[in-house]
């Protein structure tokens, strides 16, 4: 009835290969920066639309003046208010479309410096993990020399025990040897 409400959600199983980190983390980076540079070539877009609306607006303020005043020059004084209308409206889009532009065009340059610092993150953390790599070899290496130096070592201490069981045994037949001289004697 309560559908699991109480649950606890099953954690990612996390890799237990240090190499596999590095390569979740890398991908996971790698992503970021790809959405970050996807978003920030959306807004170049706006900001090249937000360009030509620009544009478009100061001409159309042009237009407006210029018609205005022949309107002026007519005495026609209902197109004149009408005009004047116009133009407010067009310095409002225009006065709008700049804000717009200004926006794009900075959100647009901090989306780029945050792909930029992720990438410099991904490159550092690839020669961290080529170093991380040849660690592991080298360690890999070291480890197995160390097995078989450990091995040897083995080897060297059962020869050892031997030895002195030999020399117990020599040193016990000699007292052997001894006893059955003074009974003997």
């Amino acid at each position: 009835m309560f559908f699991g409400l109480w649950k606890r959600k099953k954690e990612r199983s996390r890799p237990v290969d240090p190499l596999a980190a590095f390569d979740e983390l890398l991908e996971n980076l790698e992503r970021q920066a790809s959405e970050l540079r996807k978003s920030a070539a959306t807004l170049l877009a706006l900001k090249g639309e937000l360009t030509r609306a620009v544009e478009r607006y100061t001409r159309r303020l042009a237009e407006l003046d210029a018609r205005r005043a022949t309107a002026e020059s007519r005495s026609d004084a209902k197109a004149v208010a009408v005009l004047k209308k116009d133009r407010v409206q067009a310095e409002a889009l225009l006065a709008s479309t700049r804000e717009s532009l200004e926006r794009a065009e900075s959100d647009g340059a901090l989306l780029l410096e945050a792909a930029a610092e992720l990438g410099e993150r991904v490159e550092e953390l690839r020669r961290e993990r080529e170093s991380a790599s040849a660690r592991l070899v080298m360690g890999g290496i070291v480890t197995e020399a160390l097995k078989e130096r450990v091995a040897r070592f083995e080897q060297a201490l059962v020869v050892d025990a031997a030895r002195d069981e030999v020399e117990r045994a020599h040193a016990l037949a000699d007292v052997y040897r001894e006893e059955l001289r003074e009974k003997a004697d």
